[in-house]
């Protein structure tokens, strides 16, 4: 039986913190379905194609091991994605104690609608204090992001910035 996990997120941007919760869970689960989900309280900054694609190439150059699905999913529950391919767990890293607060309670309802579990994974502490909003914030002040994300992401926004 193939173990299935989600980790799933808006990745707007994908940082280094989010590669390295992937590639650890992709140590720990057969098949692993990186999700990219709209968040309806945060306004994107990139389109959820290019977070997908900008993904992929970072996984690529990072030669993440493992079988890894790149996908987005706009449509009903996170945990109805999950039922759908047959993953029982969501994977999800946690920087703080914040994070743990608001985590929890969905972590809850997700297991009782479907009995999917979520996994949360402490960050490597080089990436703890890094976040998606944070690389957003230094970009759109013309700031370099390079340490916090993937090269093709860091040159993705110079580009965009030019």
């Amino acid at each position: 039986m193939t173990r299935i996990a989600v980790v799933p997120g808006s990745f707007d941007p994908v940082t280094l913190g989010h590669l390295d919760v992937i590639a650890r869970a992709a140590r720990l689960w057969d098949e692993i379905h990186v999700l990219v989900v709209h968040n309806p309280g945060k306004t994107a900054l990139l389109p959820i194609a290019k977070r997908v694609s900008l993904i992929q190439d970072a996984l690529a150059e990072a030669e993440v091991a493992g079988q890894i699905i790149v996908t987005s999913w706009s449509v009903g529950l996170l945990v109805d994605y999950a039922t759908d391919v047959g993953a029982t767990a969501l994977v999800k890293g946690i920087r703080s104690q914040v994070d743990v607060a608001y985590e929890t309670p969905m972590a809850i309802v997700n297991r009782n609608l479907a009995g999917v579990e979520t996994v949360f994974m402490l960050p490597d502490p080089a990436h703890a204090h890094v976040s998606s909003s944070l690389v957003r914030q230094v970009a759109s002040l013309g700031g370099d992001v390079a340490p916090y994300v993937p090269r093709a992401v860091a040159d993705y926004l110079a580009s965009a910035r030019d």
